[in-house]
């Protein structure tokens, strides 16, 4: 049995977090970084510090690294096919972070990593037939059917995020050419567009206030809403629909007996749980439209917890070989 620890790195499309983990998924030490807007080699540059420092002070060393990533592979060539938010395409991002950090690296989808964390040991345990969505700054989803993750034919089932929900809504990001994607609708930028279109027309609210004094972040949205501030509930609510609107498509589509709902959004709870369920309850075709929708255990962690998995597993496979 291998015991030694791991290193699990989410990588967002804002943000770095590296982790090391014992083989409990115990998390012993935790670096996040912005990476927002970062070039190629800038990103690439802080994902390395991030490792190296958040396994500094370990006295054992770890065995791998996982990394889940905003992003398509080509599973054959192992290389990033595209990301959306990020300048990784047709990137060889395992052989290139294992030749700089000194340890195996594995990568897969960010989304992927989440479903094998909530699969293995959280909210989707014992569940043969799952959703696992992760809500930040787009969505990913990784998808359990039959009991085991399932990639597709090209590495990329699972982009739920553009599913076209609105055909005169915004264009989606430098990477899809897509129109009115679910992710312009429900992800972080999602909600800020949102609750500042709320605050224009209630500047009396206390959504209001809080837009007078500069751009308004999706965690103080969700923090007002928590309040009871009734501006800041109806932008979420209008998110939360928009999240239930994709939940009819996953339902009709894949009927799966669980959708669980991850990553940094998930923090509004069932403010933005409920108004999905209801449009689901209305629109969604029995008994389909009966799928449990339920908040990821791990929460914002899954991911993490994820690639550390990933990283025992591939290291595991390896040693086998």
């Amino acid at each position: 049995m291998v015991t030694g620890s791991t290193i699990g790195v989410d990588l967002g499309g804002t943000k770095v977090l590296a982790g090391v983990l014992d083989a409990d998924l115990g998390i012993r030490s935790r670096v996040r970084r912005d990476v927002a807007g970062l070039s190629r080699p800038d990103l690439l540059d802080v994902i390395v510090a991030a490792v190296e420092e958040c396994r500094h002070g370990i006295a054992d060393e770890p065995i791998a690294v996982g990394i889940g990533v905003p992003a398509t592979f080509d599973r054959e060539s192992r290389r990033v096919v595209r990301s959306v938010h990020l300048p990784l395409a047709d990137l060889a991002i395992e052989d290139l972070l294992a030749e700089r950090i000194g340890l195996p690296v594995f990568a897969d989808n960010d989304a992927t990593c989440a479903a094998i964390a909530e699969h293995q040991a959280g909210a989707a345990l014992g569940v043969d037939n799952a959703i696992v969505m992760t809500l930040g700054t787009g969505i990913g989803a990784g998808l359990i059917i039959d009991g085991q993750i399932r990639r597709g034919s090209h590495g990329s089932a699972g982009e739920l995020g553009h599913i076209p929900v609105d055909p005169t809504g915004l264009t989606c990001g430098a990477g899809c050419p897509g129109r009115g994607c679910l992710e312009t609708r429900v992800s972080g930028p999602a909600l800020e567009r949102e609750a500042e279109r709320v605050a224009v027309a209630r500047p009396e609210s206390g959504l209001g206030h809080a837009a007078s004094q500069g751009p308004l972040r999706g965690a103080r949205v969700v923090e007002l809403a928590h309040d009871g501030d009734l501006a800041a509930l109806d932008a979420l609510g209008t998110v939360g629909h928009w999240l239930g609107i994709g939940l009819v498509s996953i339902a009709n589509l894949l009927d799966p007996e669980l959708v669980v709902v991850g990553g940094g959004m998930a923090a509004a709870g069932e403010l933005l749980l409920e108004p999905a369920r209801a449009v689901l309850r209305e629109r969604g075709m029995p008994p389909a439209s009966s799928m449990r929708v339920e908040l990821a255990k791990f929460g914002a962690d899954a991911g993490l917890l994820g690639a550390s998995l990933l990283a025992r597993q591939g290291f595991v496979e390896g040693l086998a070989a």
